[in-house]
């Protein structure tokens, strides 16, 4: 059931669009991500659910009811910035407890549930301290515990993560996990992290150019990209030109890749080309230079678990090759030696424009 609905929201700074006519639906519970680069617009979506900035057009609606004329304390939101913004001069439960004494709570009802709130995000016992006597991930904890004692129909991250170490960050993304399904709330979680977003979502929005690309579980995100951008943006990928052989029957197509020739599962105009993608880890190495892509190893990069190959095809182009160094003994695979490369037909990723 729709929770959280985007219905042709617009915005615009100094004549350009930058959110271009999105049309979003989120269900009751969910964590959806919004992903992709710098300036596609993003925090800039997040800020107009948040009631920061203005809509240009259309309309956004919680529960029902529109919200987009409404004030920021009057939507019923939760917010999580990326600096944390506490206010430094107050101790860990008066920050929490700042948008309960907003609303005029009782305080003992502002005790019990700023006590509950830290109990949440195991702060239990911090009270007393101020912001700069925490860590990053504290900070964060106490930021996530503000934004969620208040109670707030929906959760809103703002590339919550980013100012924290790369384990600590991952420490923090279970947390914000765990929380947000427990408390059961409507998340949207911003980052330009790729690896974060499928880890954490439910579905991902990938973004581009005030467009929302694709949304999708994680798993369609990767495995079944709609778009050229989508493919390239989310993981590796190879960029690998085919050259259609000739159309087998309305669903299958015989195409010759650098020579070795496949039969692929999509009708394809007889002598055009076309570009496919394929993911490094997709990619088989054989020992024989004639079974496959004949390529040569340029360089090899060992990764612990598996060995990342640098390989180069006839026409001078490198094609990235990652393999679990329980399939292929790195040491029997020398830097210059001919080798070739197959993979699975269903592995490619053939993509709209």
């Amino acid at each position: 059931m729709s929770y959280l609905c985007l219905e042709n929201v617009v915005k615009t700074f100094n004549k350009t669009e930058v959110v271009k006519k999105m049309n979003l639906v989120i269900k009751q519970g969910e964590l959806v991500s919004f992903l992709g680069p710098s300036g596609c617009g993003k925090t800039t979506t997040l800020n107009m659910i948040a009631g920061f900035l203005d809509v240009d057009g259309g309309k956004i609606v919680v529960d029902g009811k529109p919200v987009h004329l409404l004030p920021p304390n009057k939507r019923e939101m939760g917010m999580v910035f990326q600096n944390y913004a506490l206010f430094p001069h107050m101790t860990v439960f008066e920050n929490v407890a700042y948008g309960l004494k907003l609303r005029k709570v009782s305080k003992d009802e502002i005790k019990s549930r700023v006590a509950e709130a830290l109990e949440m995000v195991r702060l239990t016992g911090y009270e007393k301290r101020f912001p700069k006597e925490l860590s990053g991930g504290q900070q964060q904890r106490v930021s996530l515990a503000r934004a969620l004692v208040i109670k707030p129909k929906v959760l809103l991250l703002d590339e919550p993560l980013s100012n924290l170490d790369a384990k600590l960050r991952q420490e923090m993304r279970e947390e914000i996990v765990d929380i947000q399904k427990k408390v059961g709330i409507t998340t949207i979680f911003v980052t330009h992290d790729q690896e974060e977003a499928l880890a954490i979502s439910d579905r991902i929005a990938v973004m581009y150019e005030g467009r929302i690309e694709q949304l999708d579980t994680p798993v369609e995100i990767y495995n079944h990209p709609h778009t050229d951008f989508v493919s390239r943006f989310i993981g590796e990928v190879n960029q690998v030109q085919g050259k259609v052989v000739k159309p087998l029957s309305e669903k299958e197509s015989l195409v010759s890749f650098y020579g070795y020739e496949q039969i692929v599962t999509r009708h394809l105009a007889e002598n055009g080309v076309i570009d496919f993608y394929i993911r490094p880890e997709k990619i088989h190495i054989s020992l024989e230079p004639n079974n496959g892509i004949k390529v040569k190893v340029d360089r090899k990069m060992f990764l612990g678990a598996k060995t990342r190959y640098i390989l180069q095809n006839k026409e001078n182009k490198h094609i990235i090759a990652d393999i679990p160094n329980t399939v292929l003994n790195p040491d029997h695979v020398q830097e210059g030696k001919d080798v070739s490369i197959q993979w699975n037909p269903e592995d490619l990723l053939a993509t709209k424009k």
